[in-house]
């Protein structure tokens, strides 16, 4: 079981920066497909990034390429997502998820509670 915390969150103007981080918990946290997800108020939750399980296998959503950046480090246990370039359109609840399988989308089996981003223009 793995238990995930987000933090990295706040609030910040339009071409600024965030780093979100997500701390894992449990001895197999190497072995999950780590993702970001978001959600925005009144849409649905959107695949943000995704990255395998040793890093070396990574997807973006198109809306974020090229801006954002998702990374790992196992041996502390912890996920990151660099968002450069930011646009009001970003803002949402950020929520981290693990997951067994290659998924991007869905499938996960594992999410912390969430951190808010919200990008004034």
């Amino acid at each position: 079981q793995v238990q995930l915390v987000e933090s990295g969150g706040g609030l910040v103007q339009a071409g600024g920066s965030l780093r979100l981080s997500c701390a894992g918990s449990g001895r197999t946290f190497s072995s999950y497909v780590m993702g970001w997800l978001r959600q925005a108020p009144g849409k649905e939750r959107e695949f943000v990034a995704v990255i395998g399980w040793s890093g070396s296998r990574i997807n973006y959503a198109d809306s974020v390429k090229g801006r954002f950046t998702i990374s790992r480090d196992n041996a502390k246990k912890m996920v990151y997502l660099q968002m450069n370039s930011l646009k009001p359109e970003d803002t949402a609840v950020y929520y981290c998820a693990a997951g067994s399988t290659w998924s991007p989308s869905g499938g996960y089996e594992y999410w912390g509670q969430g951190t808010q981003v919200t990008v004034s223009s």
